[in-house]
């Protein structure tokens, strides 16, 4: 078998002093491959670091995280654009609205998500997704700037119902589920079983929302296997082919060889 963690956050704090053991623990519990969306401009020298010690294994996103915009987001995007090109970047992400913590920088938020929206459509790729308490914002900004050809990326960390998941998927994207899948009370079950499993790609969101039984501990890429062993319960298959198919999703999303 052979898994791909769409999303996870390896060149974090929470992994200062351990992150080769990290990295080398998931690729023996066959996560071979780790792909890292970016925060902001601070974050980036650290992220890419990591991608230059396991070129083989963790690849790089580009992007503003909805939290870091602030006043000066403008000067965020600016400098991070002036990176672009310095390096390959797999997709642009994370990107999007939160507005979980914050509703003060609204504007500038819709500001920044459509600029980089814009830069993907350039640099033709994909978009990596943040959406927290913004599901109707996010969906207003995508369906002013709906293109003939449907969007390619990825809603990240998707929590919500079956109508909002089709409503995603209608646009073109797929859903990034995480431990979240494991835990009693989500709604996520539900939805598991009423979408094509071609349409999920498997993320942990490290060190973030650890699954069961690690729930409430440091999350780690070298989780994806309990991860997809419960949509494996959910959809009645077996693990191996849900390594299968959305390893094969992320290949094509994101264009790896």
């Amino acid at each position: 078998m052979e898994f791909i963690d769409t999303h996870c956050h390896l060149f974090a704090a929470e992994f200062e002093n351990d992150r080769s053991k990290v990295i080398e623990a998931a690729i023996k519990s066959s996560v071979n491959t780790m792909l890292l969306p970016n925060i902001d401009l601070e974050t980036l020298p650290s992220l890419l670091d990591v991608c230059l010690a396991f070129p083989h294994n963790c690849y790089p996103m580009i992007g503003l995280h909805p939290t870091s915009v602030k006043e000066d987001y403008q000067n965020q995007l600016n400098g991070l654009k002036k990176q672009i090109h310095a390096q390959k970047f797999i997709a642009i992400g994370e990107i999007g609205i939160d507005l979980y913590w914050d509703k003060t920088h609204l504007h500038e938020q819709i500001d920044a998500f459509v600029q980089q929206i814009q830069i993907a459509d350039t640099l033709r790729l994909p978009l990596v997704i943040h959406c927290r308490d913004s599901h109707d914002e996010i969906m207003k900004v995508l369906y002013q700037q709906k293109r003939e050809k449907p969007f390619n990326g990825i809603f990240h960390c998707f929590t919500g119902i079956t109508e909002q998941a089709q409503e995603i998927i209608d646009l073109g994207f797929h859903l990034g589920i995480g431990g979240v899948v494991t835990f009693k009370n989500t709604t996520l079950h539900e939805v598991i079983r009423n979408i094509p499993l071609e349409k999920i790609v498997l993320e942990t969101d490290s060190p973030y929302l650890a699954p069961v039984p690690y729930r409430g501990k440091r999350n780690e890429s070298a989780y994806i296997p309990i991860i997809a062993e419960q949509i494996a319960k959910l959809k009645n298959i077996s693990i191996e082919s849900v390594a299968e198919i959305t390893t094969n999703t992320a290949k094509k999303i994101f264009n790896l060889n």
